[in-house]
C-alpha cells in the first residue's frame, strides 16, 4: 500500500484509508472491495475499466500501458487526498495496470467506501476523470490483423469540451 500526501505534496495522515497501485499485476475488484469495506459504511461504489475489443471499425486485440510509476502513484494519492476533501469517504483503492491488457481483462480499478451511496458514487466518478485528465500512464490500442497501433490520450477537459488526441503509431 503506497503512503498518502496531501495536496500540498507533503505526507498525510490518510496513509491507511488509501491502496494505490500501479504495476503489470493490479488486484482484482474484490480485493480492492476488501481493502475499502468497513463497518461504519453503507457503500461502496467501484469502476472497473475494462479493454473491450473494438473501436470504430476497428478490431481491438489490446491495450499496452506505459506510466512513470512514482509520479502516478503520487498523483493519484493527491487526487485521493481531494477526492476526501470532497465528499464524505472512509477508504479508497486505485489499481491500474502497466503492459498489456488483452480483451476482456481490466486495466483500471477504482472502489470506494462511505456512510452512504451518493458520496461513493460521485467520489468514483471524480476520481476515473481526473486520473484520466492528469495521472501519466499512457494508452497504445493494438488492432488485430494488420498489426497496426495508436497512441491514445485520455479525454482531456479543457473549457468543458472533450478533447481525443490520437497518434497514428
Amino acid at each position: 500500500m503506497a503512503s498518502a500526501q496531501s495536496t500540498s505534496g507533503e505526507p498525510s495522515d490518510n496513509s491507511s484509508n488509501y491502496l494505490i497501485r500501479v504495476s503489470p499485476t493490479p488486484l482484482s475488484l474484490s480485493e480492492c472491495n476488501e481493502f475499502v469495506s468497513h463497518p461504519s459504511c453503507g457503500a461502496i461504489s467501484s469502476f472497473v475499466g475494462i479493454t473491450r475489443d473494438n473501436f470504430g471499425d476497428k478490431k481491438v486485440a489490446k491495450l499496452s500501458y506505459e506510466g512513470y510509476v512514482p509520479m502516478a502513484e503520487r498523483e493519484l494519492r493527491r487526487l485521493c487526498d481531494i477526492a476526501r476533501s470532497k465528499f464524505d469517504i472512509h477508504r479508497i483503492a486505485v489499481v491500474h495496470i502497466l503492459g498489456d491488457c488483452p480483451v476482456g481483462e481490466s486495466s483500471v480499478i477504482i472502489a470506494a467506501s462511505s456512510p452512504h451511496r451518493r458520496d461513493s458514487l460521485d467520489c468514483v466518478s471524480f476520481l476515473i476523470d481526473e486520473l484520466k485528465a492528469s495521472v501519466p500512464i499512457w494508452k497504445r490500442e493494438v488492432y488485430e490483423g494488420d498489426e497496426d497501433s495508436v497512441w491514445k490520450e485520455n479525454i482531456e477537459w479543457q473549457e468543458g469540451q472533450k478533447k481525443r488526441v490520437m497518434v497514428k503509431e
